[in-house]
């Protein structure tokens, strides 16, 4: 029974600190955007840049037509 005595404010401290936590996580905004982070993953695009892109003000090249087969 003695063991309550120091259990109970124990597990009361325990809890107000984690709330305490919580609080502050939540006003410094940590919570926002919750969906972001999982769409940049999805969205990432890690392939190089095509280097076959002619420059601005140049016509591309024209590519011919294979030889049809009769």
């Amino acid at each position: 029974m003695e063991a309550l005595y120091l259990l109970i404010p124990l597990s009361l401290a325990i809890v107000a600190l984690a709330a305490w936590i919580f609080l502050r996580m939540s006003d410094s905004g940590q919570f926002d955007d919750m969906d972001a982070p999982a769409h940049s993953i999805l969205l990432d695009d890690d392939r190089p840049p095509r280097t076959d892109i002619p420059h601005e003000g140049v016509a591309p090249k024209q590519q011919e037509a294979p030889p049809a087969e009769d």
